[in-house]
Parts: C-alpha cells; structure tokens; sequence
C-alpha cells in the first residue's frame, strides 16, 4: 500500500535528521540513511508479539517501527540511543516505548531491573568499528539482561560476524547467520548471537 503523502513527508523528515548527524559525525552514526524496512524486517527475525525487547542504536526508528509491526507491546520495547536529537524523534514517534540516552555499554545502570527477563537484545550499533573492549562490554552487558535462552541480534556490511572468534568464546557465545538483506544501502548481513 502506497504511503499517504504525509507519511512520506515525515520519512524524509527522518531521513534529513539522520543524514545531517552523519554528515557531523560519520564514525559514530556509522551510515548515511537508516536501515532499509528489508534489514529492519530480517533484524526482527524471531521476535513474537509477548517479546521484550532492547533495541541498541535506535537512530530515528526504523527498526522500531519493524519490532511494533510484530505486535511487540509498546510498553515491552526499551530504545537505547546516545544522539540527543534521534532520542527526541523517537520519543515523539514511540511515546508508548522508554527511551533512555545512554551509552550502551552501560546497560545494566539504566535497565538493572530488566535483568535475566530480555528476550532479544537488537542492536543497530556500528559494532565492527568498536574496540575489542567495547565491544566485550556490550555483549556482557547485553547478556546480563537476556534470558537464558535471549538473542543478541546485530547487523554488519561485512561477510563475517563482526565480533571474533576468540571474543565469542571467552563470552561463551556462537553466532549464526540469519539472513542478508540486499536491498539495504549497502546490503547488510545480520547475526544472532546466543549463548553455547
């Protein structure tokens, strides 16, 4: 179904906003657009309307809107962004959702009380180009809120899981492919990561 040309208004609106902090700071936005609704669709991969869900790197919602498309309740759905102007179009366009400006490799300050009861961890952060340590610090603190059997779904441009092999295993973690979306720009392979 065609989208109404407010919609279509707003979308570019989203863009704009996206592509101007990019043009600020492209190492940490990491992408001139937002995902593509094919990427946003196969990062929700799994995700059933009872999930609760943290999504990391929240940008201006794309992959937000995808996880509520699923049925997700509002309530049950925690946008973690560091860009104060990303966190100000999703609290205009998510208000039923919390959204928390913090850095994601501080988690467990800000969402403790989540602990052991996430079900998917979705993370839409550059995390190839993060540090060894910033990255550990991520998935430890990703996995310190998801059940046992939680998910840790993360996208990369590269061919490979963009966390290695000597990292996942001290972390305990194995990673699958789930699917690549070639339609995105520039397509994009994403990852589960679940514990062994």
């Amino acid at each position: 179904m065609p989208k109404s040309p407010l919609h279509a208004r707003r979308d570019d609106a989203y863009r704009g906003v996206f592509f101007r902090n990019w043009l600020r700071d492209p190492f940490r936005v990491a992408s001139v657009a937002p995902s593509s609704r094919w990427l946003a669709r196969l990062m929700a991969t799994g995700i059933a309307a009872d999930s609760r869900v943290v999504e990391l790197g929240a940008g201006t919602g794309t992959l937000t809107t995808a996880i509520l498309d699923l049925g997700v309740r509002p309530e049950n759905l925690y946008l973690v962004e560091q860009h104060p102007e990303f966190c100000g179009v999703l609290r205009a366009r998510f208000s039923g959702s919390r959204v928390l400006q913090i850095d994601a490799a501080a988690l467990t300050v800000s969402l403790g009380a989540l602990r052991g009861n996430v079900d998917f961890v979705i993370s839409g952060l550059p995390i190839v180009w993060f540090d060894r340590d910033k990255k550990a610090t991520i998935l430890a603190e990703s996995l310190a809120l998801l059940k046992p059997a939680g998910c840790f779904q993360q996208f990369t441009y590269l061919g490979r899981p963009p966390v290695g092999a000597r990292l996942l295993a001290e972390l305990g973690l194995e990673a699958t492919l789930l699917g690549i979306a070639p339609m995105n720009l520039p397509p994009a392979f994403v990852y589960r990561f679940e514990r062994r």
